[in-house]
């Protein structure tokens, strides 16, 4: 439980201010998607993008979980 949480909240504050920036610079109703405009409400938006940040943060925090451990963690017998 200790791991998810160690991956989980700071990839969860880091998503929060990527997403104030971006949609700061960025108008959700100005958004293309594969050349198409994107036709999907403001809160909508937001909370996909919300939630794809998440997983990029999240992503990265567990790969730097995943590269902490040690030899001694890799070659533990289970």
């Amino acid at each position: 439980m200790s791991k998810w949480i160690q991956v989980l909240w700071p990839s969860f504050l880091v998503a929060g201010i990527a997403e104030i920036v971006f949609f700061t610079l960025i108008d959700p109703q100005e958004l293309y998607l594969l050349g198409e405009p994107v036709h999907l409400s403001e809160t909508a938006t937001y909370s996909i993008g919300f939630f794809g940040f998440w997983l990029a943060c999240a992503a990265s925090s567990l790969s730097t979980l995943f590269f902490q451990r040690t030899a001694k963690d890799i070659n533990a017998p289970h």
